[in-house]
């Protein structure tokens, strides 16, 4: 069996920063993955030239590889034909990103990302700003032994603003979707208009400036109220990565880490408490990884990955679920395997994983917190190999004493265990508290992948979180 998947990608980065326009950053990218699956081995070759003879020089060194696989026994027990076709069924599958709002002309957006970085600078001691838009089109086509079978069309729009504050040998910054750019969605200017980013200049500012006056954060234990810009970051490192089946398995052993979580976990081990609810959900149309198929041309569709709080199912493509057969476990995974681009073959990824909302508000989680902090916008991040211990940062912090939101304090960050935090967990804030939020910049693999990962989650409030600031 032969498969061929085409990819065009083409985007604009544009920054506005310290109120002077950067460099336009435009880039197209086009090319195509040829795989090669044999019964028993499977090999890729990745190719820029789309002519005729490039891609059959292209299979034939794929063909090349599947031959080694498969002499030297990687795939013995398992007909990879029967995998590839038991997980491709029906018609093409067509996904394309929501019906959006055309993005405006360049000069209005470059103008647009200047208004906001000179509300940037709202006092002398704002000495770094920053506002930027990146937009990415991707077209993609997936053919299996001459027939297609998906096909899809995306926009991924990535806007961020960034204020860093200094006083005195003090600095803080403060961004409006995380350095890390957390606010990322499909579709048209529409994503601009939702993050905030119009008129979010001098309040990324003044936020700032109120993070530089303020006190550290205390040190102790504290209950924790995540809001959704933190609770990405946690959800994806202490969920999404230790239940990557191919890490599980050990392949990224090497790379970035194995994990806690064993094949023996499924169906019973107690990963959080009973208000823990985590779907992978690749249908959201406007959260940044959705799809209708995977890269191995897996159909995609919503599964439980976590139901009140038991451990289900891992992030397991078709050939990472098959290949875990002959040890003795048949696990029920999710349509997963992906890849960055046309030159990287797929593996197991996060894609939507996202924590079901409860029937908690803002108010009543503030209101039930005796001695505690809320925390948002993650600024750092520290976890061990097994993606077990971990040790996080915020932006931006706010004592709750007495059930009422208080001061703002700097440097906040809570450390805990994967395998423990998520049990005390106490409500789950309603639909109300809920946002779409995600990241360009999950790594993996070897040769490394950076790829696109959503997590939508409502406000989370944890008990006796052990927090501390930024002189623990």
């Amino acid at each position: 069996m032969v498969s061929l998947r085409a990819v065009a990608d083409r985007g604009e980065r544009l920054l506005v920063r310290r109120s002077i326009a950067q460099p336009i950053e435009c880039w197209r990218d086009v090319g195509a993955m040829v795989t090669v699956w044999r019964r028993h081995g499977v090999g890729y070759c990745a190719s820029a030239d789309l002519s005729a003879d490039g891609l059959r020089r292209a299979a034939r060194q794929a063909d090349h590889w599947a031959r080694l696989a498969e002499r030297r026994g990687v795939f013995d027990g398992l007909d990879l034909h029967d995998v590839l076709r038991g997980s491709i069924a029906g018609g093409p599958a067509v996904a394309a990103g929501p019906a959006d709002e055309p993005m405006p002309a360049r000069a209005d957006l470059l103008a647009m990302l200047h208004a906001e970085s000179t509300a940037l600078r709202a006092d002398p001691r704002i000495v770094g700003w920053s506002a930027r838009l990146v937009v990415t089109d991707r077209e993609q086509r997936l053919i299996v032994d001459g027939r297609c079978v998906s096909e899809s069309s995306h926009r991924f729009v990535e806007p961020n603003l960034e204020a860093t504050a200094a006083h005195e040998g003090r600095s803080q910054t403060r961004s409006l979707g995380g350095q890390y750019n957390g606010f990322c969605q499909q579709g048209g200017f529409e994503v601009v208009r939702r993050s905030g980013l119009i008129g979010g200049g001098a309040r990324v500012a003044q936020q700032a400036l109120q993070l530089l006056d303020a006190p550290e954060c205390p040190d102790g234990p504290r209950d924790l109220l995540l809001m959704p810009d933190q609770m990405m970051l946690q959800i994806h490192e202490s969920i999404g990565h230790p239940l990557e089946l191919d890490r599980i398995l050990g392949d990224e052993r090497n790379f970035a880490g194995q994990s806690f979580v064993s094949p023996q976990m499924f169906g019973h081990y107690r990963y959080g408490s009973t208000l823990l609810n985590v779907s992978f959900d690749p249908g959201l149309p406007q959260q940044v990884a959705s799809y209708a198929a995977v890269d191995d041309g897996e159909r995609a569709r919503k599964v439980m990955l976590i139901e009140d709080g038991v451990l289900r199912r891992p992030l397991g493509g078709a050939l990472s679920r098959a290949r875990v057969v002959p040890e003795g476990f048949a696990l029920a995974g999710a349509a997963c395997s992906r890849s960055v681009g046309w030159h990287r073959p797929p593996i197991d990824r996060m894609a939507n994983l996202n924590v079901e909302p409860g029937e908690s508000s803002l108010q009543e989680m503030i209101e039930a917190t005796e001695r505690g902090v809320l925390m948002r916008t993650n600024v750092s991040w520290s976890i061990d190999d097994a993606r077990n211990k971990f040790q996080f940062g915020c932006e931006w912090g706010q004592l709750i004493e007495q059930g009422r939101l208080g001061a703002v304090v700097r440097n906040p960050g809570y450390r805990g265990r994967s395998a423990t935090f998520w049990r005390s967990l106490a409500r789950v804030g309603d639909r109300s508290t809920l946002e779409v939020l995600g990241t360009p910049f999950c790594g993996k693999g070897e040769p490394g992948q950076v790829i696109r990962v959503g997590h939508a989650s409502p406000a989370c409030l944890f008990r006796s979180v052990d927090v501390f600031g930024g002189h623990a």
